[in-house]
């Protein structure tokens, strides 16, 4: 009990680390002659086996090769890459990974979900289905709904697609229109696009939708991040503030849009999940943390009997006397911090989901770092995993949570968030029992097959399938 026992946190840019002071072992650092990371390997190991939901699963040290490179290493040590711990992860640039935990990244600001547009399944196009707001493409005017054929004159395919939209710092993309069931270019029609630094605003969209005896209040909420650095709590204000247009407005009805949302920091989700459950107070339990062995016994002395329960909090705007439902909108990028959301209200409400199934992801981490600096690595560990009031959390595995209701959402070219034959939002007013509006008319679509689930952010891997613990004392 090396890494919380002798606490020492520290406050990096919004995100707790792990401080490797804390170890008593003697730990080599990188030589700079032969560039040996053995040193590197000998802090992976201390740390995992101190902490890790999974340390007993760990090989003995001295049954470790340490003259591999930390990553290799470092893979040795994770349980069950392919079934468990699928979300653990090491890298060379904490400081990167630490500000994209705190959703700024450095990005065109687009979502797409790449789909074949020829029979022969080899040219690909990226369809929009979602732009942040204050990013490079929303100042160029891209929207939801635009489809991107060309980038920098190449025509996309599924071998080259996430090199020439991930990879360099500045493309020129060319769009298509759909004629019928076929995507044609405008090669007249270029937009030229350069990364930027964004703090993504985690509200894409928030409205109501007033019938006669229904007022439908719709949030779209693409991550889990409480602020910035200069404002702490300026997102989960901005939560708040949407709750209280829906108190205002009498919503009776509720759908949570998180099919983007690949997940966050969980007190963002105490703080979404405080505003919605039924009928609240301050007993009601909304998640518990298991951690491994060493850890339960550890915070239970430290913290008493509760140390793991963690309840819904006191929000004046909370809509849950009105709802005895919600409907969830979810696809295979619905990861963690949402996942903790629909398992947490479970007990309370009934919890509808459309879409797809949900990534899988019930288990915690946080990031880690080395105090001293002595290297640039950073250690994405899983710590334990969450289980609701009823001691549910059987949603472990690569098929997630399951749809209530299976919907298939490759209907393009996508519709704006709100409109309401968007085909998400229209299965979940359908089963609420409400059609669109008179004047609303469904459009030409066709329906076009995923190269993968879901859709995937212009930055990869920057915010996808985190559920990040934020260790402070309670």
């Amino acid at each position: 009990m090396k890494l919380l026992r002798k606490i020492c946190l520290i406050l990096a840019g919004g995100t707790l680390l792990f401080s490797t002071s804390c170890l008593e072992d003697k730990i080599r650092t990188i030589d700079p002659v032969t560039g040996d990371k053995s040193g590197v390997n000998d802090w992976i190991y201390n740390m995992m086996n101190d902490a890790y939901f999974w340390y007993d699963q760990m090989p003995a040290k001295n049954k470790t090769d340490n003259d591999l490179a930390p990553k290799d290493y470092f893979e040795k040590l994770v349980y069950q890459r392919q079934t468990r711990d699928r979300f653990s992860m090491l890298t060379d640039d904490i400081n990167a990974l630490q500000q994209q935990f705190n959703g700024i990244t450095k990005t065109f600001g687009l979502h797409n979900v790449f789909a074949y547009i020829d029979g022969g399944k080899s040219n690909v196009a990226a369809f929009v289905s979602h732009v942040a707001k204050g990013s490079p493409a929303d100042a160029a005017g891209l929207k939801r709904g635009d489809i991107i054929t060309k980038v920098n004159g190449t025509q996309l395919t599924k071998d080259n697609y996430a090199q020439l939209i991930g990879g360099p710092e500045t493309i020129r993309v060319n769009l298509g229109t759909v004629n019928g069931n076929v995507i044609t270019t405008d090669d007249s029609r270029t937009i030229s696009l350069t990364k930027a630094v964004v703090t993504e605003d985690p509200v894409a969209y928030a409205g109501v939708i007033p019938r006669k005896n229904v007022r439908l209040g719709y949030l779209v909420y693409t991550q889990f991040v409480p602020g910035t650095d200069s404002d702490k709590e300026r997102y989960d204000n901005e939560l708040r503030a949407v709750f209280a247009g829906f108190k205002t407005a009498g919503v009776n009805e509720l759908v949570l849009d998180l099919r983007l949302n690949g997940g966050g920091f969980m007190s963002s989700a105490v703080t979404l999940a405080s505003l919605i459950v039924s009928n609240n107070s301050s007993g009601k339990v909304f998640y518990e943390e298991q951690w491994n062995d060493k850890y339960i016994k550890y915070w239970k002395e430290k913290n008493g009997a509760d140390a793991l329960t963690y309840k819904f909090k006191q929000e004046k705007d909370n809509i849950g006397s009105r709802l005895n439902r919600v409907f969830v909108l979810t696809s295979q990028g619905t990861a963690s911090a949402s996942e903790l959301i629909i398992n947490g209200l479970k007990p309370y409400m009934q919890v509808i989901t459309i879409g797809d199934h949900t990534a899988g992801k019930n288990l915690f981490g946080s990031l880690v770092g080395d105090e001293k600096k002595r290297w640039n690595y950073g250690l994405y560990m899983m710590l334990g995993q969450t289980t609701n009031a009823d001691g549910q959390s059987d949603y472990g595995t690569v098929n997630g949570i399951p749809a209530s209701r299976q919907v298939e959402d490759f209907s393009i070219p996508y519709k704006p968030f709100g409109d309401e034959t968007e085909t998400l939002l229209n299965a979940a007013m359908r089963e609420i029992g409400i059609a669109p509006a008179a004047n609303a008319r469904l459009g030409t679509a066709m329906n076009v097959k995923p190269v993968s689930s879901g859709a995937v952010r212009d930055t990869p891997g920057a915010w996808d399938q985190l559920m990040i613990r934020e260790l402070q004392p309670r």
